[in-house]
């Protein structure tokens, strides 16, 4: 009893985070706070509430944590294909001991690990599974480790490989891809790399694919996880093929499989496409009608949706619109780019509302597929109404070109600088200097000697003369037409100019 309770200890204090939080949730104790918090509430829980339900806890969260196994891929393999596997250890002295040990404690006896399973790939089919997802073992506590597998290829397989078609120089149709991902047996999982990746085929390093730039700042780069290659360094025989993975061991749990895969292309997903998701427009009217369905709950009524006819991934004229079944929208994307972008950077997400975009829902807009066909390049955009027709909607600037072109009305053309063409001198040209009608250019010639009469009637005035040319040009002159009752009135004011300061009217 006592020699349990010691074990079931320390097997908790070996536990992680999520280990203690799953042990505290099945005894309905809170797993909320800090590890340490953790690691005492679940000994005080082991020292208080020992029972043989809570010891059959620990033990399974230690044996899923450190599984006992003489090989990091002890699995089964298809019938007729002989494997043989090889751990490394690197410390040649738990061999020798003959048991391995953990805080003095020896490991339980392991359980069967759970199935994993790999998402299926739309341009990868799986042709024969050379080795199932079997979780990488740590070695030791090193960051790094080190873990190989060494199989052989049947005749048959390699006769599949070897008389494969190229896809390109390089690349086969036929390929032995290695896979990485989490170890999680709820749902499918995606392919996922561990940290400090790196792939060795019989003594040679593979390609591993590397990190996306991106240009937005403060995001860091992202690796694209994808089956990894391994063709090229295989020996296409019976002789043994050796694969060794170096990863990072950082707490997280990996599982790695092998496959003999057909590889598709843009091309021929595109072809699959054509041949087995067309949606007709008979069905697509159907569903624009029911999008458009007058509801008497709605305060708002919908009498038209609009649709426009450019890609939103390359911003040209659509060439075969398709778009996603689960989507609520009608706008559609160009399927032959959204394939090629997704042989690139699988990342299966619809351009326009950013959901989840699989190649199994994909499907091709046959009502809009006609509706291009009638249409002119000008258009970019159509109305789809109640009835399931629709309308074209030109370009909004030049509607409104159009319209100024119809409705502006013409106006005579009015030459401002011609003299009375609109009741005034132009201001520019002329200057009404005294005020009194008809008596400016004559009274002004005669007081200043500098203004001169415009070709079309106005009074040219020149500035640049000063008060002592005024009076040298005979001021008298200008005061013989003045009347007898004019003597007695004091003089008006004079500027510098020679003229009445009260009396000055600008235009």
């Amino acid at each position: 009893m006592a020699a349990e309770l010691v074990e079931a200890m320390n097997m908790v204090k070996s536990f992680r985070v999520s280990d203690l939080q799953t042990l505290l949730a099945s005894m309905g104790r809170s797993k909320s706070g800090l590890k340490q918090d953790l690691v005492g509430r679940a000994l005080r829980l082991v020292q208080t509430e020992y029972s043989p339900e809570l010891l059959k806890n620990v033990r399974q969260l230690y044996e899923s944590r450190f599984p006992k196994t003489s090989g990091w891929l002890a699995a089964r393999r298809p019938e007729g294909v002989s494997v043989a596997y090889s751990s490394l250890n690197s410390s040649p002295t738990a061999t020798s001991q003959g048991a391995d040990y953990l805080n003095g404690i020896s490991k339980p006896i392991p359980t069967p690990a759970a199935e994993v399973k790999l998402v299926p790939l739309p341009f990868y089919q799986t042709l024969e599974t050379l080795l199932p997802p079997t979780e990488l073992i740590a070695q030791n506590n090193e960051k790094l480790q080190d873990s190989q597998c060494i199989f052989e290829l049947t005749p048959n397989q390699a006769d599949q490989i070897r008389n494969a078609s190229d896809l390109r120089p390089g690349m086969r149709s036929i390929q032995v891809v290695l896979r990485i991902c989490y170890t999680d047996s709820i749902g499918v999982q995606e392919d996922q790399y561990p940290p400090n990746i790196a792939v060795k085929v019989n003594q040679s390093y593979c390609h591993v694919p590397g990190y996306y730039p991106s240009n937005k700042p403060g995001v860091e780069p992202r690796r694209p996880c994808r089956p990894v290659n391994i063709t090229p360094w295989l020996h296409l025989s019976t002789v043994t093929n050796r694969v060794t993975v170096a990863w990072g061991n950082f707490g997280k749990r990996y599982s790695v499989a092998v496959y003999l895969v057909r590889v598709f292309t843009a091309a021929d997903l595109f072809s699959q496409l054509k041949l087995c998701s067309v949606e007709s427009a008979e069905r697509c009217r159907e569903r624009i009608q029911d999008k458009l369905r007058f509801d008497p709950e709605s305060e708002i009524a919908t009498t038209g949706l609009r649709v426009s006819l450019i890609c939103p991934l390359v911003k040209m004229r659509l060439g075969v619109p398709c778009r996603v079944l689960t989507c609520a929208h009608l706008q559609c994307f160009d399927a032959v780019f959204f394939l090629q972008m997704n042989e690139k950077k699988p990342t299966w997400t619809c351009p326009v509302c950013d959901k989840p975009a699989p190649f199994e829902l994909l499907t091709i807009d046959g009502l809009l597929s006609e509706i291009l066909k009638q249409t002119s390049e000008d258009i970019e955009e159509i109305e789809y109404l109640t009835d399931g027709s629709w309308q074209p909607i030109s370009d909004d600037k030049e509607r409104d070109r159009e319209r100024e072109r119809s409705d502006t009305p013409e106006y005579p053309v009015v030459d401002i600088c011609i003299p009375e063409a609109n009741g005034h001198s132009p201001a520019h040209s002329s200057t009404s200097l005294t005020g009194k009608s008809g008596s400016s250019s004559v009274g002004m010639a005669g007081v200043a000697g500098g203004a001169a009469v415009a070709p079309g009637g106005g009074a040219v005035v020149d500035l640049t003369l000063d008060s002592s040319s005024e009076e040298e040009g005979g001021g008298a002159g200008g005061d013989s037409e003045d009347t007898e009752d004019s003597a007695d009135s004091p003089a008006p004011k004079r500027g510098r100019y020679n003229y009445d300061k009260d009396l000055v009217t600008a235009y």
